[in-house]
């Protein structure tokens, strides 16, 4: 039988638990949208934008997936510094001026924010993995050593924190997403290096109206996991 010390330590790991789940179930949710169906949803979108200087749609998917691509593989940023734009294609006024060969798809600043860019989300995925394996590890535990109620309480109530935040999320989203854009990047990257000219490949391939739907996507696919893990793991087998 556990002792009332043993209890007392369940009970705080099962607080731990509720504040993996968060990080655990918004970063799936992330991890989902960083893979090649995201996009061929994104740009089928009605009403999308199409690119002002040239771009065709399966221009698009072609390039916005080799961007995708690098941020979660592990080669240099050669990967990118060698695209190069579709014969009779170049970079536009003003974006040309900047660079000495305007048939190169990135400027130097956009490498650079993309090399910041992987940096974070190479981070992110750790974090992912390894918050994943500490819930999994400590659900054996669990399992094996009688606490098995508590660490099902821990998840569920992760489950509807998350909802809460994923809840509070979408609201900002939907009222003032040009703030919580401005937040989100001053947060993760230093200040001006992630601003680009509209005529920049970048802007061009992800235009605000992609980063407002993907914010709402994650808070959907995230808070339909959280409520299925805040409702089932509450229910007794």
């Amino acid at each position: 039988m556990p002792t009332e010390k043993s209890k007392l330590v369940y009970k705080i790991i099962s607080w731990i638990v509720s504040l993996i789940v968060p990080v655990v179930v918004v970063l799936t949710a992330v991890r989902l949208v960083l893979a090649p169906w995201y996009v061929e949803f994104e740009y089928r979108t009605p009403n999308f934008p199409a690119d002002r200087y040239g771009f065709t749609r399966d221009e698009r998917l072609r390039y916005s997936k080799i961007a995708i691509e690098y941020l979660l593989n592990d080669a240099s940023i050669s990967f990118l510094e060698e695209q190069r734009f579709p014969e009779g294609q170049q970079v536009p006024e003003p974006s040309c001026q900047y660079m000495q060969d305007c048939a190169l798809m990135y400027n130097e600043r956009e490498l650079q924010h993309m090399l910041d860019v992987k940096a974070v989300t190479q981070a992110a995925l750790r974090v992912w993995l390894a918050s994943w394996l500490v819930l999994v590890v400590l659900g054996v535990w669990a399992r094996l050593a009688g606490w098995w109620d508590e660490y099902r309480s821990g998840l569920s109530r992760g489950g509807w924190l998350t909802l809460i935040l994923i809840g509070v999320l979408i609201a900002f989203v939907l009222v003032g997403f040009g703030i919580a854009f401005v937040v989100f990047h001053e947060i993760f990257f230093d200040p001006g290096t992630w601003r680009f000219l509209y005529s920049d490949t970048l802007i061009r391939l992800f235009p605000e109206r992609f980063w407002r739907d993907t914010f709402l996507v994650v808070g959907l696919l995230a808070g339909t996991m959280a409520f299925c893990i805040g409702y089932f793991a509450r229910i007794k087998r």
